[in-house]
């Protein structure tokens, strides 16, 4: 019994220590987690397609119509 009541000190201050990195790690896994955007594929694509000129404006306007209903 060298370390006795000492002993058990280190062990709940190390213990201790280790909830609260646990939990400053938790927090701040939470506050970065970035959580994905949902898309509309589709529309997306129509989108490029008009930006990159394959399709006209009217074209463009009647098919997100389309999509949005």
């Amino acid at each position: 019994m060298m370390w006795g009541m000492s002993g058990m000190m280190v062990i709940m201050i190390l213990g201790w220590l280790l909830v609260i990195v646990a939990i400053v790690a938790g927090v701040w896994w939470l506050a970065t987690f970035r959580r994905p955007t949902p898309r509309n594929g589709a529309l997306d694509i129509l989108r490029e397609r008009y930006a990159r000129g394959e399709i006209s404006r009217e074209e463009y306007e009647s098919r997100r119509r389309d999509l949005a209903a």
